[in-house]
């Protein structure tokens, strides 16, 4: 296959729109790290509960590398 037939790459994220995804991601995931703490902090062994515990952890976690990730590009 030669390069003039081969369609050229494009990025599913616009390169403007970047800093702006990577500010929210990481405000978003900053957010929900304290909630996780102080949910943590502030129950009783009795009142947690373990999906409401993952529920945001893994929030937290996956805008936190998303915006980590779009932050190094």
């Amino acid at each position: 296959m030669e390069i003039k037939a081969m369609s050229r790459y494009t990025s599913p994220v616009n390169p403007a729109v970047i800093p702006l995804l990577t500010m929210v991601l990481l405000a978003i995931g900053m957010l929900f790290t304290p909630w996780f703490f102080i949910y943590e902090v502030t129950s009783t062994k009795y009142t947690r509960d373990i999906y409401e515990e993952l529920l945001i952890s893994l929030l937290a976690s996956l805008l936190m590398d998303f915006g980590v990730l779009f932050l190094l590009l």
